[in-house]
């Protein structure tokens, strides 16, 4: 059984989603932790700033999942249960279509998603927590994202949270080109941002990051000073902009520090966003007078721009999502039947095999071939048919008409009534 299982920014708050977030380093270990606690054998875990999804293979309950997921972010159960949603099977699949398509997205259409997606199922491949059921359903899962992207343009019209952030400072901001920002991280969100900002012209970019090797490549592509976390205390006085998204599991800049860098800059508004969940950026910040703070759930407010054409697009991703969840269904269905199918030849195979083995001693002890040849015959057909004869009679007493409609349709026994 697939199961999707998780919750996201329409279910939780982002204080919540904050608290059941992952860090890239540790999900290996969660997902072998998983398995041995949920006795399944095949998981992967999404964590991203809007959602927490896991998705697996095998027959687990809601509050198996539940359970488990307060006891290692050490949270309550009744706060998870309120905000969790569970999928099974074709619906499972029809949720995991929409998200890695980025019509589950807070922004629709949005295409980090994919990539998320992709990053996911490749950690979960290398712990050793992906088999062939996972394997060959976010195959499909991939291939169907893909051809919403193509069949659709759901992903024109740019809308997304970097885009969103950039577009937001230009309405604070009315000339970028006199403006310093300051990203923080080196991940592909703050990759997008600071594209979006060169694209409107931004005066001067600085990125800062725990490590130079990774921010030297934004230098090189888009003329980026780089600097070190422990440097931004000082650099604050300078910025007007600063954008953050990093994976750190506590906040990274605090009300003191941008209290001391407003008192620098004689109180010159500061626009900051903070994408990262958990925060970036101490919400206490916000609280002072000269600072427009934002975070992931706000920037909702300002992306409008594009939704209605893509609110247009995702109707036709909708039908395409339809017509491959019925696919994956059929599939699947198949699947069932070609299980029934193997156990119901070895079941024959095992009576021919013994008959024929009979057939022969006998031939060897000197019977007549043709009555061992008719005996083997009489012997075969008789072992294959009680039990279905038998079952098919209590059916009738039972009037249980499906089953013997059932072996009608196996046998063509309908065609031969009507010749």
């Amino acid at each position: 059984m697939i199961v999707a299982f998780g919750l996201n920014h329409k279910t939780a708050s982002l204080d919540l989603r904050g608290k059941l977030s992952f860090a890239p380093e540790i999900v290996e270990k969660v997902l072998h932790d998983a398995c041995t606690i949920l006795h399944v054998r095949e998981i992967v875990l999404l964590s991203t700033c809007n959602r927490t999804e896991v998705y697996l293979f095998g027959n687990v309950s809601d509050h198996q999942i539940v359970t488990w997921l307060a006891m290692i972010k050490g949270t309550e159960i009744n706060a998870l249960s309120e905000c969790f949603y569970s999928l099974r099977n074709e619906h499972a699949v029809k949720h995991m279509i929409e998200v890695a398509s980025g019509l589950d997205s807070l922004v629709l259409g949005e295409p980090q998603i994919f990539g998320q997606i992709k990053s996911a199922f490749s950690v979960a491949k290398e712990a050793g927590t992906v088999s062939v059921n996972l394997e060959k359903t976010f195959q499909f899962i991939f291939s169907a994202a893909k051809r919403v992207r193509t069949e659709t343009a759901i992903g024109k019209n740019p809308v997304s949270v970097a885009s969103a952030s950039v577009n937001l400072a230009s309405k604070i901001f009315s000339d970028l080109g006199e403006a310093h920002a300051l990203l923080i991280g080196a991940g592909e969100t703050i990759e997008l941002v600071a594209k979006h900002l060169m694209d409107n012209g931004i005066g001067k970019l600085t990125v800062a990051n725990r490590t130079l090797n990774r921010a030297r490549s934004f230098s090189e592509r888009f003329s980026a000073d780089v600097i070190l976390l422990s440097d931004m205390p000082e650099m604050l006085k300078t910025v007007d902009i600063l954008i953050s998204s990093t994976a750190s599991q506590l906040p990274i800049l605090g009300k003191g520090a941008v209290e001391f860098a407003l008192k620098k800059r004689k109180y010159k508004p500061m626009f900051m966003v903070d994408i990262a969940v958990p925060r970036d950026i101490e919400p206490q910040v916000e609280e002072l007078a000269d600072v427009y703070l934002y975070n992931v759930d706000d920037l909702a407010d300002f992306i409008e721009d594009n939704v209605k054409a893509r609110n247009i697009e995702a109707n036709v991703a909708k039908v395409i999502v339809a017509e491959e969840v019925n696919s994956w269904s059929n599939q699947h269905k198949g699947l069932m039947a070609i299980k029934t199918i193997k156990e119901f030849r070895t079941s024959a195979e095992k009576i021919r095999d013994l008959e024929t083995n009979r057939a022969l001693i006998a031939l060897q002890g000197g019977k007549n071939a043709k009555d061992v040849v008719m005996e083997l015959a009489r012997s075969i057909t008789n072992k294959l048919l009680h039990t279905p004869t038998k079952n098919l009679k209590r059916a009738g007493e039972e009037g249980r008409h499906d089953a013997i409609n059932a072996t009608k349709e196996l046998f063509n026994l309908n065609d031969r009534e009507n010749r």
